[in-house]
């Protein structure tokens, strides 16, 4: 276990950050591959009938998007998707409205419904307002954080950096999201994480729509620490200032990503 104060151990040669592929940057429609992708993301899966369904198909169609398992300009079929789980259209239809309104998706007319391609100008919207969420919320953290509570944070890197180690890129992830809501959970705002999760889908396409090459792992990890140097000092500005530079390197590392493969914006997956 993570000693409180201490940074991870970490190998510098084996940290990977996350590239974005050309050919997910951008489209002018669905291809062939996008076309037969379909509801193919729902095999094998069951939902608890004791639970909302919109929430569930929500959830489940969202992460395909996130993922890259519907990639950009891939349909959305309503109806496949109801009879590929069992359910009627109604729960499919509310869930693929919310996925709307959230910019994941686009409904068009005589047309069909189609993954959104990313888009570079949303993608800056959602950090902008992502960072001002996150400011707000270490800077709560450091004024009623615990010493059980910065153990659990230590424990989380811990784990992030174990993962990056084993290449294991998109549980990597999940956890570098337990940091960041672990923090908005002490801050004591109750809707804090939920606004920052849907806010940051944007982020997380550039993320996981990815393949691993050498560089921003290690330093996401060290940003980690920063912040949690800061939190266990009961330093908020000091709290504050590690988070916007983490959060301004991951916004720096992906416009420099999309600029690097402009020339390939138009390739779909």
């Amino acid at each position: 276990m993570q000693e409180h104060g201490k940074r991870p151990d970490q190998e510098r040669n084996e940290t990977k950050e996350y590239r974005i592929l050309p050919k997910t940057l951008k489209s002018s429609g669905p291809t062939k591959k996008a076309k037969e992708a379909g509801a193919a993301f729902l095999e094998h899966v069951t939902l608890n009938r004791t639970m909302p369904l919109r929430e569930q198909i929500y959830g489940l169609v969202r992460r395909a998007i996130v993922t890259g398992g519907l990639s950009p300009g891939a349909p959305i079929n309503e109806i496949e998707i109801a009879e590929r789980l069992g359910t009627s259209r109604t729960p499919v239809r509310e869930a693929v409205k919310k996925l709307e309104d959230e910019g994941l998706i686009d409904v068009l007319a005589q047309a069909g419904t189609y993954v959104r391609p990313i888009n570079l100008d949303v993608v800056r919207e959602a950090y902008i307002i992502r960072t001002a969420l996150e400011r707000e919320s270490v800077r709560s953290a450091a004024k009623r954080i615990t010493s059980d509570q910065i153990q659990a944070l230590w424990d989380l890197i811990d784990l992030h950096s174990l993962k990056v180690k084993r290449s294991q890129f998109e549980d990597a992830i999940a956890r570098d999201d337990e940091f960041h809501q672990a923090i908005a959970q002490v801050s004591g705002y109750a809707m804090m994480w939920k606004v920052i999760d849907q806010t940051k889908a944007q982020m997380d396409r550039c993320r996981l729509l990815a393949l691993p090459s050498p560089g921003a792992g290690e330093t996401t990890i060290e940003q980690h620490v920063a912040v949690v140097d800061a939190l266990q000092a009961g330093d908020a500005d000091g709290a504050v200032r590690a988070m916007i530079a983490h959060l301004e390197t991951s916004l720096t590392n992906t416009l420099r990503l999309f600029e690097d493969q402009g020339a390939q914006r138009d390739m779909l997956a």
